[in-house]
């Protein structure tokens, strides 16, 4: 736990994802259209990627990826990251952690 707490430390956004998942294509793709930057660990292509998958299991993240993590909090997968985007709050969410500036 202490690694993934040391890697969603390092940028506003952070996701782990996987290379072919779908859904962690959408989510990397709405942040980066945002202008977000984020850092992206793709699980199976990382050393020690199946221990961080795990770890964020113990989490609370279900399935494990994509998993998001905004200003250093677990915000969680894509349905989660689609209704912050949906009701507003994702945008507010991204410049408060310093993920955007305008």
């Amino acid at each position: 736990m202490e690694m993934i707490t040391n890697m969603v430390l390092e940028r506003p956004v952070v996701i782990f994802s996987k290379s072919l998942c779908c859904m962690s294509h959408t989510v990397k793709t709405l942040l980066c259209d945002f202008g977000a930057n984020p850092a992206v660990y793709e699980l199976d292509e990382v050393s020690r990627g199946r221990e961080i998958e795990q770890a964020l299991l113990r989490l609370g993240c279900s399935p494990a990826v994509p998993a998001v993590f905004i200003g250093g909090e677990l915000v969680g997968g894509a349905n989660e990251v689609m209704s912050l985007h949906l009701n507003g709050s994702l945008i507010p969410k991204l410049k408060r952690a310093g993920a955007l500036w305008v």
